[in-house]
């Protein structure tokens, strides 16, 4: 990025406050919510990707500290983690995850990512209807859940498929830190593929984009705990329409895409 025009610089760094908010104020989106404007700056996903996934390492450690010293100071009980339920999501996620990093397995980007959105979309009207769907059987959910894995080790945006899942299984309070336990865990398998495949991890530009995301992250903080706070289900249609619009946005530019090519 050291060619680039000031009004890109400075459009680059809105997006990534964008990102900080979103992935704080809902506890996913970091990464899938500012990809798809970042690449219309830059059409370069690994320049964008290495930052992205430094920025979910720091702030998910971060967010998860926060949410346990939360816990202390108020003398809550229990824990802000389901600890449970991310341990037995992980036993299906962590092979399509490998799988996905390594490239062992090649699909059709294009297929597998409209599936997924059709998918999440499903989930979301539920969730803004207040109808949220639940699958009776876990075998559909854990095929839901070794997609987002796999998407995931692939391209770090199959976090809208996961959330969907684990929203059906986890208690509000407890969603986001989950969320941001589980992040930590999957971005720190992709930078190991990173430093392998030797790609630049553009750590020069972490410098001014750390301060931008860290801006959104601290309104986003509020934002969360608005929305947790409120007793209606304004949680969940805004956690429905945020997945609505990511896939909507997803499928758009599938389809722009393939009418370019």
């Amino acid at each position: 990025m050291a060619d680039l025009l000031p009004w890109q610089y400075a459009l680059i760094g809105l997006v990534f406050v964008w990102s900080g908010f979103v992935r704080s104020g809902l506890g996913f989106g970091g990464a899938v919510l500012a990809l798809p404007f970042l690449l219309l700056v830059v059409n370069k996903p690994l320049v964008f990707l290495p930052i992205i996934s430094i920025h979910l390492l720091i702030f998910s450690s971060l967010i998860a500290f926060q949410g346990w010293r939360d816990k202390q100071a108020q003398g809550a009980s229990g824990s802000n983690i389901d600890w449970g339920y991310l341990g037995k999501s992980m036993k299906v996620m962590i092979i399509p995850k490998l799988v996905g990093v390594f490239g062992l397995l090649t699909l059709p980007a294009e297929i597998m990512s409209s599936i997924i959105f059709l998918i999440v979309i499903v989930y979301a009207v539920g969730y803004v209807l207040n109808r949220p769907f639940r699958s009776k059987r876990p075998w559909m959910d854990n095929i839901f859940l070794a997609l987002g894995g796999y998407v995931s080790g692939t391209s770090l945006i199959g976090a809208p498929l996961i959330v969907a899942v684990y929203a059906s299984h986890v208690a509000k309070h407890q969603l986001r830190d989950t969320l941001f336990v589980l992040w930590f865990i999957l971005v720190a398998i992709k930078m190991v593929s990173f430093l392998i495949a030797g790609v630049d991890l553009q750590l020069i530009h972490q410098l001014w984009l750390l301060p931008c995301a860290y801006v959104g992250h601290l309104i986003g903080e509020r934002f969360h705990r608005y929305i947790v706070s409120n007793e209606t289900p304004l949680f969940f249609r805004v956690l429905g329409t945020v997945l609505i619009v990511v896939s909507l946005v997803g499928i758009i530019r599938q389809f722009a895409l393939f009418v370019s090519a």
